[in-house]
């Protein structure tokens, strides 16, 4: 009995440091390399177990990507091809028609944000079509793709809580969403060296159950887009996902976005003087602030409920 009681006492010790251990390790996503590399994109993806993703079929995947599509991360934009706006940009949740394009050359708006794919994109794109941009691009306007995809578990907007990021997963998560994304920017006529924006909705709080699931989706998301030859670009609340992958950079996280694109809702438009990001990450030509939203304009007697940005970033490149 003795013997059997000390063992026991032993278990119970032992167990205890093991539990300690666990609880004090630094989160996954802050431990410094590369995150495990996804899945052959070719090869079928089931993981019906998945809670988040159980009633989701894993989108197709893009052909192979070539070897000299790749593109490394802090690559020169000029050098690799990417074309950089410089000026202001708007964004509304659904393309608008031809004429109302047109209608708003005169805005002092020079690109659009569109809402190109993903899972949680909320309003449909009648319009939305390869000739749709191939016609805009040739108006004169730049196209910022962006991509609603998989959102953290603590999202506030009720509306994106059925899609939640696969916890289990979730580097593998970001890769297969990148893989869509491809796909579906391809189908518009949005080549290789253009940027694809996902869109992370603000969330709260932060922590690791909540912030933790971002950036190792984001890592998984970027390193794909990277390996297809796009820019992976990065949008979200400043106080939430940014602040989170700007924190991820700071200590020395890899596989980050190339371009982050920052909500905050100040009327004043700032790309160098955002205080969650240091002075010397993402820049330059890597940032856009979206100050402003849910504003209605008028331009050539058309409306529209825009969100406001101020852009020195990379756009589409539109295949001719």
């Amino acid at each position: 009995m003795i013997r059997n009681r000390t063992a026991t006492v032993l278990l119970a010790a032992l167990l205890a440091a093991l539990s300690c251990m666990f609880l004090t390790s630094a989160p996954a996503w802050s431990r410094v390399g590369a995150p495990a590399e996804p899945a052959d994109p070719t090869a079928p993806t089931v993981r019906s177990g998945h809670a988040a993703r159980a009633n989701h079929a894993a989108p197709a995947a893009p052909a192979a990507p070539a070897a000299s599509a790749s593109l490394k991360e802090g690559a020169d934009l000029a050098a690799s091809g990417a074309q950089v706006f410089q000026g202001r940009a708007f964004d509304t949740c659904t393309a608008p028609p031809l004429s109302t394009m047109a209608a708003w050359r005169s805005s002092g708006y020079g690109a659009v944000g569109v809402y190109v794919g993903g899972r949680a994109r909320a309003c449909h794109q009648q319009q939305l079509t390869r000739e749709w941009v191939r016609a805009v691009s040739d108006m004169g306007w730049r196209i910022i793709p962006v991509y609603v995809g998989s959102q953290s578990p603590c999202v506030t907007r009720e509306s994106k809580r059925p899609f939640p990021i696969d916890i289990a997963d979730p580097v593998s998560h970001g890769a297969e969403e990148a893989r869509d994304a491809v796909m579906q920017a391809r189908a518009l006529g949005i080549v290789e060296r253009s940027p694809v924006y996902l869109d992370m909705e603000a969330y709260a709080p932060r922590g690791p159950r909540c912030s933790e699931p971002v950036v190792s989706f984001t890592r998984g998301w970027s390193q794909e887009l990277r390996r297809y030859g796009y820019f992976p670009g990065f949008y979200s609340s400043a106080a939430s996902g940014i602040t989170d992958i700007a924190e991820a950079r700071r200590i020395g996280i890899r596989d980050l976005p190339e371009v982050v694109w920052y909500a905050r809702w100040n009327a004043r438009p700032a790309l160098a003087a955002e205080p969650v990001l240091a002075a010397g990450h993402w820049t330059p030509n890597r940032r856009l602030h979206q100050y402003e939203g849910n504003v209605k304009e008028t331009h050539g007697g058309r409306s529209m409920l825009i969100d406001r940005n101020v852009v020195d970033a990379p756009v589409a490149v539109v295949e001719r």
